[in-house]
């Protein structure tokens, strides 16, 4: 089994370690934060925890910085997995971008894109042929129309539609 490392051990930090929780695939999930005295570490010590873990996640909020982290993670080796809550809905035809999280009740759609680094938050739905650049975080029911293109980095509010 795996070994995950999660950068930020803040609200999407706790999301990204149930959901990891969920998949059963890892044995063993620890955070590295600043602020937390649940970490095992500070976000700078990527470096020297990559011989004890081998797949590492950023759940940062801010999402420039979560790709900047998402980036260095795989510059360093580590592999930068997509989460899936197992009861979230994935069209086999779905293409998602590493370092995505995807939260229960959510639906990614047939052929639907999601550039690196996305937050699909609980009840969201996207629907079929859309993109959704990297870095966006679409809250809880936020709805995407079909073949609608998400520009990079965009934060939706609560039952946002965009069509």
């Amino acid at each position: 089994m795996k070994k995950l490392l999660i950068l930020g051990a803040g609200q999407y930090g706790q999301v990204a370690k149930e959901i990891a929780e969920a998949t059963g695939e890892y044995e063993l999930i620890s955070f590295l934060d600043d602020n937390s005295p649940a970490a095992v570490g500070r976000l700078c010590d990527t470096d020297r925890f990559k011989d004890e873990y081998d797949s590492a996640a950023a759940a940062i909020g801010n999402a420039e910085m979560r790709l900047k982290l998402i980036e260095q993670l795989a510059a360093e080796g580590y592999d930068v997995p997509v989460l899936i809550h197992p009861r979230a809905y994935v069209a086999p035809s779905a293409v998602i971008g590493a370092g995505s999280f995807v939260e229960p009740m959510a639906v990614v759609h047939t052929s639907v894109r999601l550039g690196t680094g996305c937050i699909i938050s609980a009840g969201a739905v996207i629907n079929h042929n859309a993109e959704i650049g990297e870095g966006c975080h679409l809250n809880c029911g936020t709805i995407v129309g079909a073949r609608v293109n998400v520009p990079p980095c965009i934060r939706t509010g609560y039952g946002q539609y965009i069509v």
